[in-house]
């Protein structure tokens, strides 16, 4: 597999390592001085709100142990155990997130360590491969590559839906509801759908059929908790008392939910079906459209361009040549120079590149490291002073920790090529190679000189 495909599969896998959590510090100090990222960022097209993400119902009061050793963290402080495994055993699991019960997960793995090493169920990515043996480590990669990670993760995620399904039954058989409704205080006994169907055919409130929704009774106390906070539960704006919160309401048509709230998603049971799919993508497919028809037009297939973002502002290209060129003529940044320069490999520019996108994101130069209190002020030091093409010594930002992209939608680090005769193989071969034009004036003689009439003639005397 070429270094670009094995990248490329990395970023398919969305690490949940990068980025430090909201609740921990935007860049956190390890005891080396080093930068340690846990969770992946986003470009703005793609903003991952992480107090929105949908996660799994899962008791909250679960420990999380490490795989290797005795430390243990509460389930909802996940990154600090996840930090504790990169940066302590080099260990890092892919799509975290997309995992139905994590503290089992991790218990089995445990188990399993201490069954066989390490080496025998993870990828291993070896740094400074070229480098004196006492530089180079081993980083390992657990992920569901592993038919026995898939496996696991499967059967965690069926069993997470049984659990939701059994939960939603108890629901629906359940008699002693006993709630009142939220716009006109009607008392409802009994089950559940009475009130539901009420506020949709009453106040025009719909959240779902009945039978779709679980854990129905905190979905309600969701809602009722931010209008009783005098909150919008469609645009999700604050006003001043409940009378005018009521009329913006009836007089824009809010009566509804946010769709793109991710708070709800765990009370919708096709949210279970597919673990890292949301509703919307879930629904969109419909199974009659994979109907064989021989007679398929597809004439009207549209690609759907990668957008590459420049490394020192918002600017974003469809095409790779626009985005260097862009980033030459508005930054002087030229990245094509650099590798010819350096002579850099693949891999060490992957690193260089998330290293300056690291650097540009936490306001720091990454030329004299200076720190500075906004993207406008970095980007106008490093043109005054210019530290645009001024790097670091190479052992600076060719470390491991910059094998994983800094955004987790990094587009450009998809066009990255090992050297520059790469980009050019198909030109050169049609240009090193002539192209003589046969003379066909008098094909007669052609045909009785050819090479395959003398083949012929050959093989009918040997016969």
């Amino acid at each position: 597999m070429q270094p670009a495909s094995i990248f490329q599969h990395l970023i398919g896998c969305r690490l949940c390592f990068y980025h430090v959590a909201p609740n921990m510090a935007a860049s956190d100090r390890s005891n080396d001085g080093q930068d340690s990222i846990l969770e992946p960022l986003s470009f703005p097209e793609q903003t991952i709100d992480s107090s929105n993400t949908f996660v799994p119902q899962c008791p909250r009061n679960e420990l999380l142990v490490c795989l290797f050793c005795s430390e243990s963290t509460p389930l909802l402080q996940k990154d600090v155990l996840l930090k504790h495994l990169l940066l302590e055993h080099k260990l890092v699991i892919a799509d975290v997130k997309l995992i139905a019960d994590l503290p089992k997960y991790m218990l089995y793995w445990k188990g399993r360590f201490l069954e066989q090493p390490v080496k025998d169920f993870c990828s291993v990515i070896k740094t400074n491969s070229t480098g004196p043996v006492e530089k180079q480590e081993n980083y390992f990669l657990l992920c569901d590559v592993l038919p026995e990670d898939q496996i696991l993760r499967e059967k965690l995620q069926q069993k997470r839906l049984e659990e939701v399904l059994e939960q939603q039954q108890k629901e629906r058989d359940d008699s002693s509801f006993h709630r009142l409704c939220m716009f006109c205080s009607e008392e409802f006994t009994g089950n559940r759908s009475s009130l539901l169907n009420h506020m949709a055919r009453e106040h025009s409130f719909s959240i779902g059929l009945p039978d779709n929704i679980v854990y129905c009774n905190e979905f309600l106390d969701t809602l009722q908790s931010k209008l009783d906070n005098l909150q919008c539960l469609y645009c999700e704006k604050i006003f001043r008392d409940k009378t005018t919160l009521k009329d913006h309401m009836r007089k824009k048509a809010h009566r509804r939910i946010n769709a793109n709230n991710r708070e709800y998603d765990r009370f919708y049971v096709i949210n279970y079906l597919e673990l890292g799919k949301t509703w919307e993508e879930v629904q969109s497919e419909d199974d009659r459209e994979l109907v064989d028809d021989e007679n398929d037009d597809w004439s009207d297939w549209q690609s759907h361009p990668v957008s590459a973002v420049c490394l020192f502002c918002d600017h974003q290209s469809d095409t790779m040549d626009h985005i260097y060129t862009h980033m030459k003529e508005a930054h002087g940044f030229d990245l094509h120079s650099l590798k010819t320069e350096l002579n850099l490999k693949f891999y060490q520019q992957v690193k260089l590149v998330n290293f300056i996108r690291r650097h540009i994101h936490q306001n720091r130069c990454y030329g004299c490291q200076e720190n500075f209190d906004s993207r406008a002020d970095i980007l106008h030091h490093i043109m005054a002073k210019s530290h645009v093409m001024k790097l670091p010594e190479m052992s600076i930002w060719d470390q491991p920790q910059y094998f994983f992209p800094t955004y987790e939608n990094d587009a450009l680090l998809c066009t990255l090529s090992d050297s520059d005769e790469d980009e050019r193989d198909e030109t050169n071969r049609s240009e090193d190679i002539p192209v003589i034009a046969e003379d066909i004036s008098n094909l007669k003689i052609l045909k009785q000189t050819s090479v395959l009439n003398q083949l012929l003639k050959h093989r009918g005397s040997t016969c």
